[in-house]
């Protein structure tokens, strides 16, 4: 007998945010790796449907083009953490919460933060996939 439907087995339980980045959006790099700007190439582990556009939340990652920045930054392909975004998203608890800007931390392939501090608030969503976040943000929300 085939099971139809259903989680996958291991997948982690993630409560549904609001995708509010969609492909090609532009948001602030809210770390000091060097770069300003990211653009969203890609959301990693996205499956989706025909002609249906990736869109990411907080605590995503995904794969971006640094847009603006210092030299050897630009124009590079990097791996980033999703940490606030506009488009409101509701928690369990019932609140709405919705940042002023959209912004990303640069993380390795492996998924360590690249940059030493965190600049702006960082939703608790992040912090909970990323606990290393946490502890460089200056403020949690």
């Amino acid at each position: 007998m085939v099971k139809r439907g259903g989680r996958k087995s291991g997948a982690t339980f993630r409560p549904n945010i609001s995708a509010g980045l969609p492909n090609e959006a532009e948001m602030v790099c809210a770390d000091n790796t060097g770069a300003k700007t990211l653009q969203m190439v890609m959301l990693l582990g996205f499956k989706g449907r025909a002609r249906r556009i990736p869109a990411a939340a907080v605590g995503d990652i995904i794969v971006a083009s640094v847009k603006r920045g210092n030299p050897q930054m630009r124009k590079q392909i990097v791996r980033a953490v999703i940490i606030r975004q506009r488009m409101p998203f509701r928690r369990p608890d019932g609140v709405r919460i919705q940042f002023e800007d959209n912004a990303a931390v640069i993380v390795t392939p492996e998924g360590e933060l690249k940059g030493t501090e965190v600049r702006g608030p960082v939703a608790r969503e992040a912090v909970e996939r990323f606990p290393k976040l946490g502890s460089l943000a200056s403020i949690v929300v």
